[in-house]
């Protein structure tokens, strides 16, 4: 497996629970825990990217890499793009993967899972899913869908994304995690597009790719880590680590 820069966007400005990756998680704030299960998938270089002083010294206090980065960005697409540029300018890593800042909780199998499709040609992008267990799931509009069609055992190429029960008929539905792999030419690519139709009206940033033609393959997994959105995830979140 090629050798991985991986970057966690992290900014305090949430607005379902401000403030979140300083959240205190059995004793250490949340970035810090995510940043130890990036650490922990041992795929390469791990750095935090930020706008914040306290979430980098925080990452620091901890032992890690911290870069700063721009207020202004419109996506963790955007600011891992500026980070790359940052902390490898001379391009040594053809592959970036973006781990969300939220995921306390990461199985580190999940990282290396994410960046497998990229081993052959074809793909653009990587990412990973999960099949739907809970019947509840497959109408939540939260749980984003990926539908893609089978290019092998346990993998997929997307052919497209939705909130929407997709779908029709018989067979497994798929839980998209929203954690990617990227070749490093085609981070470049897809942070020069627009906002695509698709995106905007579904609200998923992926869509974009798509759009312009890139291709994605899909990684299926057995696990969906706990992404934490909101207070009730939080203290689910700490419940769990604070048995460990």
């Amino acid at each position: 497996m090629a050798r991985a820069l991986i970057i966690i966007p992290a900014r305090m400005q949430a607005s379902r629970l401000p403030g979140k990756p300083m959240a205190d998680i059995a004793g250490e704030p949340m970035i810090v825990h995510v940043w130890r299960r990036a650490m922990a998938a041992e795929v390469g270089r791990v750095v935090v990217a930020t706008d914040s002083a306290e979430i980098a010294s925080a990452v620091r206090g901890a032992g890690g890499e911290a870069a700063m980065t721009r207020a202004d960005h419109q996506t963790g697409s955007d600011r891992i793009f500026e980070a790359l540029n940052r902390v490898d300018p001379e391009g040594d890593f053809d592959t970036v993967v973006n781990v969300q800042g939220d995921l306390p909780t990461l199985d580190p199998g999940l990282v290396r899972a994410c960046i497998e499709p990229l081993a052959v040609k074809g793909p653009h992008i990587a990412t990973i899913a999960c099949a739907i267990k809970l019947a509840e799931e497959r109408t939540n509009p939260n749980v984003v869908k990926v539908i893609g069609t089978p290019i092998g055992t346990d993998r997929l190429r997307a052919l497209y994304f939705t909130r929407a029960t997709a779908p029709h008929g018989d067979g497994p539905l798929y839980h998209h995690i929203g954690m990617y792999a990227y070749r490093r030419q085609s981070l470049e690519r897809f942070v020069s597009l627009k906002p695509s139709p698709l995106e905007m009206r579904e609200r998923l940033e992926q869509l974009r790719a798509l759009e312009d033609g890139m291709r994605i393959d899909v990684a299926l997994v057995d696990t969906v880590p706990l992404g934490v959105d909101t207070p009730a995830d939080l203290e689910r979140a700490r419940r769990e680590l604070g048995r460990r």
